[in-house]
């Protein structure tokens, strides 16, 4: 099973580079290695399925509509319990090229099961970054204190600045 660092990485593939949205995954070599880095075996089909999920999760983070999408990769798919010497064990049942694509999606249930409200976009509506707040008080805005935080806070000190009568 996936865990929330694989759901980010995938989430945050799509990030803003000097204003334009670059997608890490439009390289069929860079979803495979991320695919195989979690299991998979990579190829056109489960590509085709995790470019379908990351997109979907996107979308729902971001508030636009998703549901289709996510019940067609859900489609058909069983956890069946097996007795184990340590307890009962949960097995995905789902075909192969789409096991990762599933797997994401249930990464993200369960985090947004475990930790509601806390999975959401950046502050920044240049940045197309998420982010997991883990913080006590829940009250993280930004992907990046470092790049869209201190970015954020300078233009609205300026745009004060510049609103602020001057004194003659």
């Amino acid at each position: 099973m996936l865990d929330d660092q694989a759901l980010m990485q995938a989430l945050n593939s799509t990030p803003v580079v000097d204003g334009r949205r670059r997608d890490l995954w439009r390289d069929d070599h860079a979803v495979d290695g991320w695919a195989r880095e979690h299991g998979g075996l990579g190829g056109g089909e489960e590509r085709r399925w995790l470019r379908t999920a990351r997109d979907a999760l996107q979308a729902v983070e971001s508030g636009a509509p998703a549901e289709p999408r996510l019940r067609r990769i859900l489609a058909g798919v069983r956890k069946v319990p097996r007795p184990g010497t340590s307890g009962v064990e949960w097995r995905l049942e789902v075909p192969s090229e789409r096991r990762l694509a599933v797997e994401l999606v249930l990464a993200w249930a369960d985090v947004k099961e475990r930790m509601p409200g806390r999975l959401r976009p950046c502050g920044n509506p240049e940045c197309r970054l998420f982010l997991l707040d883990r913080s006590r008080a829940n009250a993280a805005r930004w992907c990046s204190m470092k790049t869209c935080g201190n970015r954020l806070k300078a233009r609205r000190h300026q745009a004060r600045v510049r609103e602020a009568p001057r004194s003659e």
